[in-house]
């Protein structure tokens, strides 16, 4: 686990909310380990990946909406603000909550798509994954375009998922409770490198 940098964090949650929120539509910020983070534009194969996977959700639990781009409150005592490239949770789990940073409580599983870009090792693969563990969230899936994988993390215990199996492009991921759906990864091959 990435050790907490909360105590000299860049700048408090307050302020980092009021700059996101002036931010122009071509910058995404996130508030990830007490640093600020931009997060790239994503490319049309991140779409079209993100696009795939929110049908198969609607398929397979068609009580569930697969949330894109939401902005949650991560890591431990909700101090960081991650948007995730997809949410899983019931259907209108988030009207009602005010602003654009919802509590994570009642998320099931939340999906990052890698990016072509320098900071996709360490925010995709070490501080979201944190992030999401520490949080509470049951389930987080990683689909890493460079190793052309999607990898499932479980059991969020102590800010840390315990459980951890990588599947290739092309077999089914079977992803656990509380998500309880079968991925046919095969049209991700369309999408490799």
């Amino acid at each position: 686990m990435t050790p907490s940098t909360a105590d000299h964090a860049q700048m408090s949650v307050e302020e980092f909310e009021q700059l996101a929120r002036s931010a122009p539509e071509t910058v995404t910020l996130e508030f990830i380990n007490g640093k600020l983070e931009v997060k790239p534009v994503p490319d049309q194969i991140h779409g079209a990946i993100v696009m795939w996977l929110l049908r198969q959700c609607m398929q397979h639990r068609p009580e569930l909406a697969l949330y894109p781009e939401q902005g949650l409150q991560v890591e431990t005592y909700r101090g960081g603000r991650a948007r995730a490239d997809g949410a899983l949770a019931p259907l209108d789990h988030f009207v009602g909550q005010t602003g654009e940073w919802a509590a994570p409580d009642g998320v099931l599983m939340t999906v990052e798509v890698t990016s072509h870009d320098s900071d996709t090792d360490r925010r995709d693969r070490v501080e979201k994954r944190d992030g999401y563990a520490a949080a509470g969230i049951p389930v987080y899936l990683l689909i890493d375009r460079d190793a052309e994988k999607l990898v499932v993390y479980t059991d969020p215990h102590k800010g840390e998922y315990r459980n951890r199996t990588s599947h290739a492009y092309g077999d089914a991921v079977a992803l656990p409770a509380p998500v309880d759906i079968t991925l046919d990864t095969d049209k991700l091959k369309d999408y490799a490198l």
